[in-house]
This record gives C-alpha cells, sequence and structure tokens, in this order.
C-alpha cells in the first residue's frame, strides 16, 4: 500500500511527525485484511473489534514532506483470539527502511472482552 506524505502529516522541519506512522500502520493493517476479503467495518457489525493491545516500534530514518511510502504487513503469529503482524514502512523510490514494528491487536466483542476469532479469518490469514 502507498502513502503520499502530506505537510499536515509533518513537524515543523518537514520530518514526518513520529506518531503519524501509527496511522500509516493502521491503514497497512486495515489494507491487509481488505485485499484478504474482510472489512474491518463490517466484522464490527458482526461483533468483532481488533484493538491494538501491543507495540513495538523503530525509527530507522526520516520521511519527509511529499514523500511516496509504501506500507508493508506480514502475518507473524494467529492465536486464539490474537493477531500479530510485523509491518515496515520504506521510501517508495529507493526502498529504504524507515519505520518497522510489531503490531499484535485482540479480538474482542462489542462488550470489549476477548472473542475466540472465527475461523474464515484464520483460513484467509494462513
Amino acid at each position: 500500500m502507498e502513502i503520499r506524505v502530506y505537510y499536515e502529516d509533518t513537524d515543523a522541519g518537514g520530518v514526518v511527525y513520529y506518531s503519524n506512522y501509527l496511522k500509516y500502520f493502521e491503514r497497512g493493517r486495515t489494507e491487509y485484511l481488505r485485499d484478504r476479503g474482510f472489512s474491518v467495518a463490517e466484522m464490527a457489525q458482526r461483533g468483532f473489534v481488533f484493538p491494538v493491545v501491543h507495540l513495538e516500534i523503530s525509527y530507522r530514518a526520516p520521511a519527509l514532506h511529499d514523500d511516496l511510502l509504501k506500507v508493508e504487513t506480514a502475518l507473524l503469529e494467529i492465536g486464539r483470539s490474537s493477531i500479530t503482524v510485523a509491518q515496515k514502512v520504506l521510501r517508495a523510490i529507493d526502498g529504504k527502511l524507515l519505520v518497522e514494528g510489531k503490531v499484535k491487536l485482540a479480538c474482542v466483542g462489542s462488550n470489549m472482552k476477548p472473542k475466540r476469532l472465527p475461523e474464515e479469518i484464520i483460513q484467509a490469514l494462513l
């Protein structure tokens, strides 16, 4: 998935503000699921919500205003009620690694209590 860096994404120095990478990761995960046939909104309507419960992130190099970025998402682990993914943000023009992270999502119901992952998601992700 590609994302263009807009002025609003940057700090006073024209560098992407660090917390915006979390938004880029979120978009990457949403599109990762969409590419496998799942809409996050539709899953929420069915009573399956996926909050982030753990995050590790390393900032390697800055992205700048007007850069085109590529967000990559890869499955690391599936549990009974969790999914862990590895995510990277690279500069599209040269493939330079800018940010990498590991994100664990819990599967919970609308009551925010753990819920077993639907079998169709497990099968689609494997």
